[in-house]
């Protein structure tokens, strides 16, 4: 199993079908906030729908291509980060995270984020990370803002969830501004 500690209360880890219940229940709980961003949460109705998910996270981390993990503070997961993929050609990557309602303002996710940026310039040795955020989702994009990254702009219409397009705001960090 695959553990990284950030601190004594938080770490990230890679997610088994163990962990189904938990993770099935995590966002059962947070369902109607997690939709208003993310357009995945409906089609995850019944513990069963995250077996092929779990599978591609594990083979994505086998293949070295990024990782999905699982946040887990003080013992329980409360959320989820993790690399899309990993654009060697470019030296590039980009993050994605989620974080149930409940755990919101104790700096959870802007230290897993941190901890992300930190692996992909000094382990992985990349040369630019990418986040891209609901240009409304305020406290979504409050994490890069508040890590240093620049924002590069507004992608319009760039992502469809249910039943609406909403803008998007890319935010980057180079290694050199690390």
């Amino acid at each position: 199993m695959f553990i990284y500690p950030i601190d004594e209360e938080l770490s990230l880890k890679l997610l088994e079908k163990r962990d189904i219940p938990e993770l099935f229940a995590l966002v059962d709980r947070s369902r109607d906030y997690l939709r208003e961003w993310l357009p995945w949460v409906d089609g995850m109705k019944k513990e069963e729908d995250y077996e092929p998910v779990i599978d591609m996270w594990l083979k994505q981390f086998a293949e070295d291509n990024g990782f999905q993990v699982g946040i887990m503070y003080q013992g329980e997961l409360v959320g989820m980060i993790g690399y899309h993929q990993i654009d060697r050609a470019n030296l590039k990557t980009s993050i994605g995270y989620w974080l149930a309602e409940d755990y919101q303002g104790k700096g959870i996710m802007t230290k897993a984020t941190r901890a992300l940026v930190d692996h992909a310039f000094n382990t992985l040795h990349l040369n630019r990370v990418e986040i891209q955020c609901g240009m409304k989702n305020v406290k979504s994009r409050a994490i890069p803002e508040r890590l240093g990254f620049v924002k590069e702009g507004v992608l319009r219409d760039a992502e469809y969830i249910y039943d609406h397009f909403h803008d998007c705001v890319l935010y980057t960090m180079l290694r050199k501004e690390y």
